[in-house]
Formats: C-alpha cells, sequence, structure tokens
C-alpha cells in the first residue's frame, strides 16, 4: 500500500531550514531519515516544499478567481515537505511517521493513496 507522509512543523523550523547558519546543522537528521527509508526500500519519492512564504493560493468563488499570496492556513504548523512509502500496513506507515523529525516538534500525516475506481 502506498501512504503520503506530510511533514509539519512550526514556523520557526522552517525558517532555521532557511538560515545559512543552522540550515545544514537542522537538515542532519531529515538527512538520516530520508536515508533510512531509501535503505528499507520503501520510499517511492517525495520533496522538500519551498518556504510557505512562497506559495500561492487560488480559489473559485461565484465564478470568480482570487489569489492570495502564501498560504491559507489557520494552524501553528505548515506543511514542509512529503514522501511517499510503499509499506504492506497502516501501522507500517505510522512506524515510519513517528521516526519523522517532524513528529516530535510539530506533526506528521499518514494518508493513504487513493486507488483508481473499479
Amino acid at each position: 500500500m502506498e501512504f503520503v507522509l506530510t511533514f509539519n512543523q512550526p514556523i520557526e523550523e522552517i525558517e532555521r531550514h532557511q538560515d545559512p547558519q543552522q540550515g545544514p546543522a537542522a537538515m542532519e537528521p531529515w538527512m538520516a531519515y530520508m536515508r533510512e527509508m531509501s535503505e528499507a526500500g520503501v520510499m517511492r519519492g517525495g520533496n522538500r516544499l519551498a518556504p510557505p512564504w512562497t506559495a500561492t493560493t487560488l480559489r473559485l468563488r461565484g465564478g470568480q478567481r482570487l489569489v492570495q499570496d502564501g498560504p491559507f492556513a489557520d494552524t501553528k504548523e505548515l506543511a514542509a515537505g512529503y514522501v511517499v512509502i510503499d509499506v504492506a500496513s497502516l501501522d507500517e506507515a505510522l512506524k515510519w511517521a513517528e521516526k519523522s523529525p517532524s513528529t516530535a516538534i510539530g506533526s506528521t500525516e499518514v494518508r493513504p493513496v487513493a486507488q483508481p475506481p473499479q
């Protein structure tokens, strides 16, 4: 089964990753985590996302196109990246999510990839 793990982090952590001085050290746990998933053969892909302030949110309301700079989120945690993993069960996906550096400081959402209609 394929699952998407979405890594949600506080804005302060996202800013730390962008800092030229703190960024490399902040990325070390992530590099180890990604390497572990890759070596286990469960990671199918994924990416780090650009900072949330680079986002653009689009809505259609009453036929009108509404464009807003930045994410439209009333939350203290913002998506910072994601991976797609292929594991046998939700329990196994949760075990990988538990190892994510984001789980200790923010959250990791685990969502199955939808199967095509039969």
